[in-house]
């Protein structure tokens, strides 16, 4: 009699789980389809373990081979999954459409984040034709502690009143020694972000690139996402200029969103 199979420790599951977004991250604009090599390469994985892997995803349905190639490309079940229940920009692709946009307007990079738990986190990057080598690396599931960003900043301001000193609190207690900060003055920051409907700003994540970042319209306040335009810091760059462009790029892409409330987004921006 066939023994029962031995459930995985919790440990290997979490493993499991990180290899399979690591897979359906690498697939972009610049990498469509991928070989088992590819992915050993980029992420320095096993070569047997990520072959088996990538054959339980077609299994899965999540990837389809092709056997003359040997690569393997996304299945539009892996681009559907987890759309129902998202804002509406989420499931008809507009968010998509209104970062190519505008990395087509302004040549710069554009990167969409949204918080998890106490950090920022990127959702989504496209590099542009003058995306800076400091951020080359950058790219969807990096993470890092919310107050490091001004999107993170932007993001943080979205928390009632009586719940942000405390989680403020808490990202200094549990940030290392060198990021340690005076909560009251960020929290001065967050409150005049808030107000300002955009900050421009560090983009964190390690690198010395400034962004201009706006909350995303109608999102619910616990599922924030902030829209991002990625340059030099001392590249000449006008604020005003941005604000025109994102504001009219975001009316032509998103006009089946609802009205926003002019504290959010500068969607609704005269």
């Amino acid at each position: 009699m066939a023994k029962p199979a031995t459930p995985l420790p919790a440990s290997n599951k979490a493993k499991i789980a990180r290899r399979v977004v690591e897979v359906l991250e690498y697939f972009d604009e610049a990498h469509p389809e991928a070989t088992v090599m590819d992915l050993v390469r980029r992420y320095d994985r096993p070569q047997s373990s990520t072959s088996e892997l990538m054959m339980s995803m077609v299994e899965l349905g999540l990837l389809q081979k092709d056997h003359v190639t040997r690569a393997y490309k996304p299945t539009p079940r892996t681009a559907l999954i987890g759309t129902a229940g998202q804002h509406q920009f989420v499931r008809d692709g507009s968010i998509v459409r209104l970062i190519d946009r505008l990395v087509e307007k302004t040549g710069l990079s554009v990167s969409l984040t949204t918080l998890v738990g106490l950090d920022s986190q990127i959702v989504h990057w496209r590099h542009g034709p003058q995306a800076m080598a400091s951020t080359r690396e950058l790219a969807s599931g990096v993470k890092e502690q919310a107050q490091q960003s001004a999107a993170g900043l932007l993001m943080l301001s979205t928390i009632p009143m009586q719940r942000r000193e405390g989680i403020v609190r808490r990202l200094n207690a549990e940030a290392p020694d060198d990021r340690k900060f005076q909560v009251a003055e960020v929290l001065a920051e967050i409150q005049a972000a808030g107000a300002r409907r955009y900050l421009v700003g560090p983009i964190g994540f390690g690198s010395n690139a400034w962004g201009f970042s706006t909350l995303m319209p109608r999102q619910p306040d616990d599922r924030p996402m902030a829209l991002n335009l990625i340059y030099g810091q001392n590249e000449p760059t006008s604020s005003s200029e941005i604000i025109k462009t994102v504001g009219t790029v975001m009316r032509q892409c998103l006009v089946d969103a609802p009205p926003i409330e002019r504290s959010h987004a500068i969607y609704a921006a005269d």
